[in-house]
């Protein structure tokens, strides 16, 4: 048996791996490594500590994960409070009675001291859950994190699967368009196998199936006559939906469903549907089969994620500048702020402009100042011609003995040598 361990961890492993890859190329194993190495350890740290005085927290934290992964993937959506103006996701009906939000609320408090706005409250709901599985002597599995916030939270976006619908339905309407098989159904639902239903979820069955004043014949007789029991108080209390044992992850639960001791209809019908019948058994037979079938379904559903969203600083609120008015979300804030220094902001600011142009305005200005050279250096070929002008300039109006004489080849040289200078100064 410890000889087959290695393998089956190798095998765990792969299946994980197979699953993150099939859903999501955003989230990594590790992704707070860098940005807050001890973000994984503070989850469960406090997930230990609750657990220790609470082991029904592992029940809270799977049906929370659950809420909010299929609403418009994990985003923490669930976690916003409604206002005045708008209801949330909390306020909806299968939402009522989720819990433990104030778990969510340490956690995020202790992360936020240490790594101010890194890790989302979606990560925290995922590793949180992961965690708790393991306490709860369920598989220890590597999960992917970097899911981001969501940036909307509405109560009409709520739509979940009901504890009566049949199996075919819930596998139609809701599964298999997330992209989830028959058998990862199966194993999904296995997270009852230690949680808690109210009465009013399947009293029914346990006394008046479907207006028959019977019990639903599929259920065990002495289970409906102590849940009967159970349910007789007038407060709605709950019933284990494992009743053997409550509080382990395991694969109880799908034995229990082949004797005719599930709680509540839709699990029920997993062990005599006949496309899901098989897949009980089988999980009821083996209990390294369920670990590794439920660790990769887990990771599976932690991976449906949005498209965009952010870090929030508090997991009831949503961020001052979110659009929380809906539409389309913008790109994740993970990367978003690392760019404006270098992409967005340059053409608003003065300073780009004004530097890069300062190389070429020395070569702007060059042919302003280099044409006088090339201009004194053709000139005496341009004032060649003009040289008869010179010597047809008039003479002196001073008169007498100093009037010049007529040109000879001593003075055109030098009246040339002076016209010389003249053009030079003058243009």
């Amino acid at each position: 048996m410890l000889a087959r361990a290695p393998l089956l961890v190798v095998f765990l492993l792969l299946c994980i791996n197979a699953a993150v890859e099939q859903v999501s190329a955003d989230l990594r194993v590790g992704f707070y490594q860098s940005t807050c190495p001890q973000a994984e350890t503070i989850v469960r740290q406090l997930v230990q500590k609750r657990f220790n005085t609470d082991k029904s927290v592992t029940a809270a934290l799977l049906r929370m994960h659950f809420h909010d992964c299929f609403i418009k993937g994990c985003d923490a959506s669930i976690l916003i409070d409604s206002t005045a103006q708008k209801q949330s996701e909390k306020a909806a009906g299968p939402n009522q009675t989720v819990r433990d939000f104030d778990l969510i609320d340490q956690i995020k408090t202790a992360l936020e001291a240490a790594c101010p706005s890194r890790v989302s409250c979606a990560d925290v709901i995922a590793l949180a859950t992961r965690d708790a599985v393991a306490l709860s002597g369920g598989p220890t599995y590597p999960l992917p994190t970097g899911r981001l916030d969501g940036l909307t939270s509405n109560v009409n976006d709520v739509n979940l699967p009901g504890p009566t619908m049949p199996v075919s339905s819930a596998f139609a309407q809701f599964f298999r368009p997330k992209g989830f098989t028959l058998n990862e159904m199966v194993t999904l639902l296995g997270a009852h196998t230690v949680g808690v239903a109210h009465c009013a979820f399947f009293q029914d069955r346990a006394s008046n199936f479907q207006g028959t004043g019977k019990p639903d014949p599929t259920m065990d007789p002495a289970l409906a006559g102590t849940l009967r029991r159970t349910c007789s108080a007038s407060n709605n209390p709950t019933a284990f939906l494992d009743q053997n044992t409550s509080f382990v992850v395991d694969t109880s639960f799908y034995r229990e469903l082949t004797v005719k001791r599930g709680v509540m209809q839709i699990d029920q019908e997993l062990a005599t549907d006949p496309s899901t019948s098989a897949m009980v058994a089988g999980f009821a037979r083996s209990e390294s089969s369920f670990r590794q079938s439920f660790a990769a379904a887990m990771v599976k559903m932690g991976s449906l994620v949005g498209k965009g969203g952010e870090v929030r600083k508090s997991c009831r609120v949503f961020n001052p500048k979110s659009p929380v008015s809906g539409g389309a979300r913008p790109p994740p804030v993970a990367t978003a702020p690392r760019r404006p220094p270098v992409v967005q902001p340059a053409p608003g600011r003065p300073r780009p402009p004004v530097v890069r142009p300062r190389t070429p305005v020395p070569s702007t200005r060059r042919p302003v100042v280099s044409p006088h050279p090339p201009a004194v250096k053709p000139r005496p070929p341009v004032l060649r011609p003009r040289s008869p002008a010179v010597s047809r300039a008039p003479p002196p109006k001073s008169g007498g003995k100093k009037n010049v004489p007529k040109t000879n080849a001593k003075n055109v040289s030098k009246t040339k040598g002076i016209q010389k200078k003249k053009p030079g100064k003058g243009n």
